[in-house]
């Protein structure tokens, strides 16, 4: 037991904000840059500069990921496009300070190990990715390292706080996310307010980084190469890089204060559109928590940043519960509505595609699969809408949305993923009451009540009247008519009875509520 304990990745905590420079300890290292695309406030880049001599530093394009992609029949993916720009971006910010990128394509576990031997190096640095998949693919490196006379260290990056950091106070992992939260700023509070917050110093240690040799590979892969083929990326003028989330956050703390109304309504430019950046790293948590704190104490747009904040937190949250309960990928958080009784057969298979293809007869949720199916993105609020209504108005398993977002989302993150669908189908963490059920077409009307995005995705119910493009089978004849729509040709009629399958639900339920352990 103790050789198997060994072998795994050393966990450093965050202790950037003291700065303790010492000698170096290593006099070959490198960093293995994985979703954490940039060159500055970086926990593993400025443990490894500041404790070695020279550092190289390496991205790898995962054949264990990209290939999976591929094999489901995937031949243009936005996240290739934003991968490739922000490494781009990367290696050239890397190079202007001296260093630069060594590019490789193949299994990440395997090139790096191969690498590390062929560069001689002591310590391959890291930031933590809390994913199964990914602590498997750690602890082996890990031991192959081990087995070369390396070491692979691994820091705290991309939450506020990790793993055990916030307890309950009888040391149990929280389950329900207000305390949680209560916890979160407390320990943020109990440290000063700005301890873990504070950048990493990566700037003061740039002379150690190490230019890759002219005989490394350092050239980004072309979308050929990797089986793919370019997406609409540049089309739909998503930011990428550090400079994208670096544009993208001076926009939004212009009308943060406006977060906590805004951002339900997908209409409305609310959000931060910051969450595929956060994914991938090319700006740091510490940053977004860090402004955040900054415009709650500064007054002006107090109250929005306060939510912002919260939404940040969620994260960390999620992340948490990942780490703590790794079953959640594949089954219930509350093991007892693993025993519901999903929609199978044929005709569940063509419930499921037609809310994939957006063919539901109800306009908020086809026009929130048009957003997703066509950019990559949806907006929070119709996240919540279409999860509630392929779970309780369909009947079908949360996995199944759950995969089908994985596979669309630009910003798709196991932890949060999992946990959003969890809440929507009731089965996750402090999830949603199994019997409050968003009602698609009320969710339609208060969060867009003037039709501008239903009209912005479905262009052919762009001239019904505000109060009937919620529902257009509530429109007369005459009015469908005169605005263009034929229910049934050119606009499917509603694929499910909301107030039949609301019903249906909570007799599915039923079983849980039966099985459900006192509070």
């Amino acid at each position: 037991m103790a050789a198997a304990r060994s072998s795994r990745p050393l966990i450093l905590r965050h202790t950037a904000n003291s700065d303790r420079h010492a000698m170096p300890q290593f006099d070959k290292s490198l960093v293995w840059f994985r979703r954490d695309l940039r060159h500055t406030d970086h926990a593993a880049l400025y443990y490894a500069l500041s404790q070695s001599r020279s550092v190289w530093c390496v991205f790898v394009f995962d054949t264990d990921i990209l290939d999976a992609l591929k094999a489901e029949g995937v031949e243009q993916d936005r996240r290739v496009d934003f991968l490739l720009a922000s490494v781009a971006e990367l290696d050239q910010a890397l190079q202007k300070a001296g260093g630069g990128l060594i590019v490789l394509h193949g299994p990440a576990a395997s090139c790096i190990t191969n690498l590390a031997a062929e560069l001689q190096v002591q310590a391959v640095f890291t930031n933590s990715d809390y994913e199964p998949a990914a602590v498997e693919r750690d602890a082996a490196v890990a031991q192959a390292l081990k087995k070369q006379g390396a070491q692979l260290l691994s820091y705290k990056d991309q939450v506020i706080f990790e793993k055990d950091e916030v307890l309950t106070q009888s040391a149990r992992p929280f389950s329900v996310f207000t305390p949680y939260k209560n916890a979160w700023m407390a320990r943020l509070a109990a440290a000063g307010g700005d301890f873990y917050l504070k950048p990493y110093p990566v700037e003061k240690y740039f002379k150690a980084l190490a230019r890759p040799a002219a005989k490394t590979p350092h050239g980004l892969p072309s979308h050929e190469a990797m089986g793919f083929r370019p997406s609409n990326l540049d089309e739909l003028k998503i930011p990428t890089g550090m400079s994208g989330a670096e544009a993208l956050l001076e926009d939004f703390l212009g009308r943060i204060g406006a977060y906590g109304t805004a951002r339900d309504f997908p209409a409305v430019k609310g959000p931060s559109y910051l969450s595929i950046h956060l994914r991938f790293g090319t700006v740091s948590i510490r940053t977004l928590a860090r402004a955040a704190m900054q415009a709650m104490h500064a007054g002006q747009g107090a109250a929005g940043a306060a939510v912002w904040l919260s939404e940040l937190t969620w994260r960390d949250f999620y992340f948490m519960i990942l780490h703590h309960h790794p079953r959640v990928t594949d089954q219930a958080f509350k093991p007892e509505y693993d025993a519901i009784r999903w929609e199978q057969g044929q005709h569940a298979e063509e419930l499921f595609a037609a809310w994939c293809e957006g063919r539901t007869g109800y306009p908020l949720v086809d026009a929130a699969m048009a957003q997703i199916n066509q950019t990559g993105y949806m907006h929070n609020r119709l996240r919540m809408v279409v999860a509630s209504f392929l779970t309780k108005d369909l009947g079908i398993d949360w996995r199944r949305g759950e995969k089908y977002f994985a596979r669309h989302l630009n910003d798709f993150d196991l932890s949060a993923n999992n946990g959003g669908w969890q809440w929507a189908s009731s089965s996750g963490c402090d999830a949603q009451p199994y019997f409050r059920i968003f009602n698609p077409v009320t969710q339609s009307e208060k969060f867009d009540p003037d039709g501008k995005f239903i009209r912005r995705y479905l262009p052919q119910l762009a001239r019904l009247s505000d109060k009937r493009i919620h529902a257009p089978w509530t429109a007369t004849p005459d009015e469908r008519l005169s605005a263009g729509v034929t229910l049934g040709q050119n606009y499917p009629r509603p694929i499910v009875d909301h107030a039949e399958a609301r019903e249906r639900t909570l007799a599915r339920y039923a079983v849980v509520k039966k099985s459900e352990p006192a509070e």
